[in-house]
């Protein structure tokens, strides 16, 4: 993304690094709390325990179900894109994907799931490093430059400032899905749960901004490399997003290419496995008898279908993935406010929650349909993105639904005041 747009992709990197971490040491610690005393296993659970409604529950179980495909292809699509690095055809490296993803969940389970964050976390760091430090030091000098000439060139280009392709409503249509990750994509939430004390939680949050940022600024350094080395004609222009590490991969000697690689295809199959656990988990958690052979069945349905996405090509990696946060974006106003003002018990709030939640997943899902993912999150309306329009409109039921619980509350106990006869 940095190659083809310029240092923006730095500034939506990091306004979700930020949104983040404030959102981990705020609303995050008080569902770590709240999850200590429920017992959640799953985002759909708690919900459902927060407005005391099965309804919202299943709802958003739902919906879980099938917004979560769009971002699960994006991992298909990152395993795609290393195994081609391999050798082996689209085609090919899409199905070994899939059943790779599928296998490790039989293999693995969420435990070792996340026990391998912490391996695949080391070898992505290490890897990342090796990958700049080979960047700058090898493969500029390759070309007969400078870093000196490369980013005169990145001047020249106007790659260090915002490019045309960063306009004010983009910048919002990226940025704001992506900004309330942690607290609509169950994934993420799922993991929320975990801590063992407070100590532990706020270390993770510390150990998660280290990383975030130290892995955006490797990231980011070596897509404007790509971008200067193209400007001068060392590289070719042009590339396809999801094509430059496959590219700058095989310019390396095959050890370290396939570390960065493999340190990739660890990270995919990670984040795909923690997707699919969370999802079968938000339905099965919500059934009186638990069934593994369900939950299975559920994880085999959510692969097959993100195959297919991924086999259509419907998206660039970074647009899939957003896609998904602008479909789950109602999930935001309804948790922030279940949190705080929990416990919501009322029938006008259980009622307004799940107008939010329907009104706003199918304005989302509505436009990506018509429009398909690569335009719908872009798209503008009456001057806004829909990611802003999703979100403003499943806020303002939300707000009216408290408004209307606020008014009949002080009517009863205006009633209840009055004297008798």
């Amino acid at each position: 993304m940095t190659y083809a747009t310029g240092i923006g992709a730095l500034g939506f990197e990091l306004l979700y690094l930020a949104a983040t971490v404030v959102i981990l040491s705020t609303i995050g610690y008080e569902i770590w709390r709240l999850a200590r005393r429920y017992q959640w296993l799953a985002p759909s659970q708690m919900l459902g325990d927060l407005y005391n409604s099965r309804v919202l529950a299943v709802a958003t179980a739902l919906v879980y179900l099938f917004a979560m495909v769009p971002y699960l292809a994006a991992q298909i699509r990152g395993l795609e894109a290393m195994f081609s690095y391999g050798g082996l055809g689209s085609l090919e490296a899409i199905l070994i994907s899939a059943a790779l993803v599928y296998s490790w969940i039989f293999i693995a389970g969420m435990w070792s799931v996340a026990l391998t964050d912490t391996y695949q976390g080391l070898l992505m760091l290490s890897g990342g490093l090796a990958y700049l430090i080979w960047a700058l030091f090898y493969l500029v000098p390759a070309r007969g430059l400078t870093l000196s000439d490369v980013f005169t060139e990145l001047s020249k280009t106007g790659h260090l400032g915002l490019t045309g392709f960063w306009s004010l409503s983009t910048f919002i249509a990226y940025t704001l899905p992506w900004a309330f990750f942690a607290i609509t994509n169950p994934q993420v939430v799922i993991r929320l749960y975990v801590p063992r004390d407070e100590e532990a939680y706020k270390k993770g949050v510390v150990a998660f901004y280290i990383y975030g940022f130290l892995y955006t600024l490797v990231v980011v350094l070596v897509g404007l490399v790509a971008a200067g080395l193209a400007a001068t004609g060392a590289l070719p222009r042009g590339l396809g997003w999801d094509s430059v590490t496959p590219y700058l991969l095989g310019l390396m000697h095959p050890p370290l290419g396939s570390l960065i690689a493999v340190s990739v295809i660890a990270a995919a199959v990670s984040t795909a496995n923690s997707i699919v656990l969370a999802v079968s988990s938000s339905l099965v958690s919500l059934s009186e008898k638990k069934s593994l052979a369900v939950a299975r069945a559920v994880d085999a349905a959510l692969v097959v279908a993100a195959t297919l996405v991924a086999l259509l090509g419907t998206g660039f990696i970074v647009e899939l993935s957003v896609l998904t946060s602008v479909i789950l974006l109602p999930l935001a106003p309804i948790t922030v406010l279940g949190v705080y003002r929990q416990p919501r018990t009322s029938t006008v709030m259980r009622r307004s929650a799940l107008a939010s939640l329907v009104v706003g997943v199918g304005l989302a899902t509505y436009y990506a349909t018509v429009l398909g993912p690569r335009r719908a999150f872009r798209e503008v309306v009456a001057g806004l993105p829909l990611s802003a329009w999703v979100l403003l409109v499943s806020t303002l039921i939300l707000v009216a639904g408290q408004l209307v619980e606020s008014k009949l509350t002080g009517s009863r106990g205006a009633l209840r005041a009055q004297p008798p006869g």
